[in-house]
């Protein structure tokens, strides 16, 4: 018996291996979109296969001289399979290959070509090398399928190809990976495998003590990161595939936003060449706008494949950042569209931009004022004209008269300005508190007002032309004061928003997040402390003198500190709602009379209804067999009474009772909605044994007896239930309940309390929408740093990542012990400190990894695995009091302390 079990365990143990592997390389295949031959993953895939195809191979099968035990295998298959005959063949050729490639003896040209066509082998490739060839070849699963169904002549009785579980279960696990396709491509990263969860947090740990918050990361990026185009022009793109993702990234994408789109604008990269043409585009994401002119030739491919990625058009590719620019000199031509010429902050221009005809000039700053809102601004802004749209600024020329006559500078005769010098500004930048006559001095021809008759007659309109200022003029403090004055405009202005801004935010805080939270904050040391949580002395004290305690208090110690395990039994009955904390025991008594009566009553109902499910099964598996075998069946057969085996004894109800329920749904069953009611819950019948066999099968109390238990609390519940009928999850909301208070009609009772407020989590319900809703504005609020990545990697701040939290109110991420802890301290926050704990619980858990997201640049696949691999993995010790802490946080912002 004890050799038999050790036997099964090694079975399972080999079959959950694999399918950890298979688990890893499909998750690998949709978050990188592919496969490396060389990967890790299938490193570990191949020798668990392996292990699982040589356990309990026969000696004759293995070959007694054989030092390949899987080569011998195959090739015996091979005789008399011909996938495996084919592989046979290519893996000897690449074994040959190896030891040609050991020896060093390649010499002749023969055996070159011989090298050229076949695959290169990596010291990875030569492990495992049949299994291998096998699955790039899309053949180990036809080969294991055959290996399972002639098991009796390769392997000895306690195999796992033998068992008649196990066996079928491994090769259809191979399948998938059979019918990937993996690629040999030398990618910069080919060898690179993302690390695991405990990876990364050991990461954390082990650098967090020397690294600041605030301080860019100098650890890898969980993906690889690809290279653009320099904004100096020095730099081309690097090689492929990053130089194809520079072009792909020119167009409208997930991770930054195109604001404007225009090919065939002119630039002259150097003095000794022609303009050549190429696309312009504006693109914004979460943090800074880019400007990106990439010459034609690189757009449509035109310079060859071969040439493509160095290509010496890649040296003319301009990538520039917006926040870098202070100036754009705009010239309007007569015979083109216009001209752009960028100035940056250390006074370089950039090579000049030349539009084509058709206004694509003022749409360029059009698209790009739009994009400055609301962090910057153009200096001065277009106008807006009925009928047009945008305008450029009615600005004049500045004239210098040639004569002291006021009729020289008469307005008809001024001309509108034809050239415009744009400034941008940025509120935090030191660029707008340049002076303007600095930039004079270099050359940057700025607008200015129109000047007017002095009325100082120590100068004319000669003198100032010329240059010169007579002594005890005021005129050369005029600039200088206008600047103080406008610097002083602008802090009382940057003043004013901020405190706007501030106003705005407690707004916002407290229209969407005031209620979220209780009003009033209950302390963890008033009256007393309440660390300790409920303790044996204080409960057995409430039960003997209820007016010890009151029920708000024993409500403080269980937010703070938790039920005592030994008492949770008796706590999370008043938890839940099945007793009030003000009744009696007698009258406790009473409700659990009733609550078992109702409980028996129900069992009875639904066993009567399974039992004609089941005999119609039988009928119709009988006549589908007669059917096949060509024999009659006779249709006016007699139903017979039937009932499940599989029911455990302490829940089964007399004879007597399932044959009254039987006759009463019988005599019905003409009419369609006895019909109706029949398929409704055989449909729920069948989901509910699916989700009870494979309910943590892993967990000691779930013995047979007790899965029994649990399937008949659900198929209760269902039974009352049938219009909401039976959803993927409700076994694991019932199983911890079952697991703490052991008792059938007590568990009916507490769980459909519970899913009075779970049931809204399902898909028939609303709840999950505003789970996600209130869950952004939390991040938004209290983390704006996360949210903004959240935001611009591809923005996953919709938080589906979170379904699973709240459909088991995180059930799946936590051990059973932490659970327990976990779901009572939900069960009261509601009356300590919010209905909504557990969004709190969810931002404690991705504050608590925050700087491993932030450092790791996570996008949407990357925390999803992060979080699946995590899973059980949490400190619940670390995750609760920085969800209270989180809530204590929120309600100080609405009372504005």
């Amino acid at each position: 018996m004890v050799t038999a079990m050790a036997e099964c365990e090694t079975r399972q143990r080999l079959v959950r291996t694999v399918k950890k592997e298979v688990k890893q390389i499909m998750e690998e295949a949709v978050t990188r979109k592919f496969v490396h031959e060389d990967s890790s993953h299938i490193v570990s895939f191949c020798a668990a296969v392996e292990a699982c195809v040589l356990h309990g191979l026969k000696r004759r099968a293995a070959g007694f001289l054989r030092s390949n035990k899987v080569a011998a295998l195959f090739t015996k298959v091979g005789k008399s399979f011909a996938p495996a005959h084919d592989l046979c063949r290519k893996t000897q050729e690449l074994e040959q290959l190896v030891e040609t490639k050991r020896t060093q003896s390649l010499q002749s040209q023969d055996g070159l070509r011989r090298l050229t066509r076949l695959p290169s082998l990596t010291p990875h490739s030569s492990k495992n090398l049949w299994i291998r060839t096998a699955l790039f070849e899309k053949v180990l699963d036809k080969i294991v399928v055959y290996l399972v169904e002639n098991s009796s002549k390769f392997y000895e009785k306690e195999a796992v190809l033998m068992d008649p579980v196990d066996g079928p279960i491994l090769a259809s696990l191979l399948v998938g990976p059979c019918a990937l396709e993996y690629t040999k491509m030398k990618t910069a990263d080919h060898f690179w495998t993302d690390p695991s969860a405990d990876e990364l947090v050991q990461r954390h740990r082990i650098h967090g003590g020397h690294c600041r918050q605030d301080s860019p990361s100098k650890r890898p990026a969980l993906c690889f990161q690809k290279r653009h185009s320099s904004s100096s022009m020095d730099e081309r793109p690097s090689p492929s595939p990053s130089a194809r993702d520079y072009v792909e990234s020119l167009h409208q994408n997930n991770r930054a936003t195109l604001l404007f789109g225009k090919n065939n604008v002119l630039v002259q990269p150097r003095d000794d060449m022609e303009a050549v043409p190429g696309y312009l585009s504006l693109h914004q994401t979460a943090e800074v706008m880019t400007l990106k002119w990439t010459p034609n030739q690189l757009m449509n491919g035109s310079v060859g494949d071969l040439d493509y990625e160095h290509s010496v058009y890649w040296d003319y590719a301009m990538t520039i950042l917006l926040q870098e620019i202070v100036y754009l000199h705009c010239h309007q031509q007569v015979d083109s569209g216009g001209t752009v010429v960028l100035v940056s902050q250390d006074g370089i221009q950039r090579p000049p931009l030349r539009f084509p005809k058709g206004g694509h000039l003022l749409q360029f700053l059009s698209c790009l004022e739009t994009g400055l809102l609301p962090h910057g601004q153009l200096d001065p802004p277009l106008w807006s004209q009925r009928g047009k749209g945008k305008v450029f600024p009615k600005l004049r020329n500045r004239v210098a008269p040639v004569s002291g006559s006021s009729e020289s500078v008469s307005d008809k005769e001024e001309d509108e300005a034809t050239d415009y010098v744009f400034r941008i500004l940025f509120p935090n930048s030191q660029s707008e508190f340049v002076n303007p006559p600095d930039l004079m001095e270099q050359g940057a021809p700025l607008w200015q007002p129109t000047l007017r008759k002095s009325s100082c007659s120590s100068c004319s309109p000669r003198s100032l032309s010329e240059g010169v200022l007579p002594d005890g003029c005021n005129h050369e403090r005029a600039p200088l004061k206008l600047l103080c004055d406008n610097m002083k405009n602008q802090i009382i202005s940057r003043a004013f928003y901020g405190w706007l801004a501030y106003c705005r935010h407690l707004s916002t805080v407290r229209t969407h997040l005031s209620a979220l939270v209780n009003h009033a904050i209950v302390e963890p040391d008033a009256p007393a402390d309440a660390n300790a949580g409920l303790t044996p002395r204080v409960w057995r004290l409430f039960l003997q003198d209820r007016t010890a305690y009151e029920e708000k208090e024993l409500l403080r110690l269980v937010y703070f500190g938790g039920v005592e395990p030994s008492l949770r039994k008796e706590v999370w009955p008043f938890l839940l709602g099945h007793y009030q904390f003000s009744m009696s025991e007698p009258e406790r008594k009473e409700v659990d009379e009733q609550v078992k009566a109702g409980y028996q009553r129900t069992m009875g109902e639904w066993l009567g209804c399974e039992a004609i499910v089941r005999e119609r099964e039988k009928e119709q598996h009988a006549a589908a067999i007669a059917k096949c075998s060509g024999a009659s069946v006779d249709g006016s057969s007699q139903p017979l009474v039937h009932r499940d085996s599989t029911l455990s004894n302490e829940s089964s109800q007399s004879c007597s009772s399932d044959q009254q329920s039987l006759a009463r749904l019988q005599s019905d069953s003409s009419s369609s909605t006895q019909q109706e009611l029949l398929d409704l819950y055989t449909l729920n019948l069948h989901r509910i044994d699916k989700d009870v066999q494979r309910c943590d099968r892993n967990y000691i109390y779930f013995s047979p007896a007790n899965l029994d238990k649990l399937r008949n609390i659900m198929c209760s519940y269902i039974w009352r239930h049938l219009e909401v009928g039976y959803v993927q999850g409700m076994c694991d909301l019932l199983a911890p309940l079952l697991v703490i208070l052991d008792d059938e009609a007590m568990a009916f009772s507490c769980f459909t309390q519970l899913m009075k407020r779970m049931n809204h989590n399902f898909p028939h319900g609303g709840a999950m929408d505003t789970h996600f809703a209130n869950m952004r504005s939390l991040i938004q609020i209290l983390d704006s740093e996360l949210f903004e990545l959240m935001h611009q990697n591809g923005d996953y701040t919709h938080f589906y990542f979170c379904y699973r939290w709240f459909l088991l109110d995180f059930k799946r991420e936590l051990v059973y012990d932490d659970v327990f802890s976990v779901w009572e301290t939900i069960w009261v926050a509601k009356y300590a400190s919010s209905g909504h704990f557990v969004l709190f619980i969810a931002l404690a858990l991705v504050e608590i990894y925050r700087d491993i997201i932030l450092e790791n640049n996570m996008d949407f696949t990357d925390i999803i695995k992060f979080f699946n691999e995590m899973a059980e993995h949490h400190n619940i010790k670390q995750v609760l009091p920085l969800a209270r802490e989180l809530v204590c946080k929120v309600q100080m912002l609405i009372e504005n302390k």
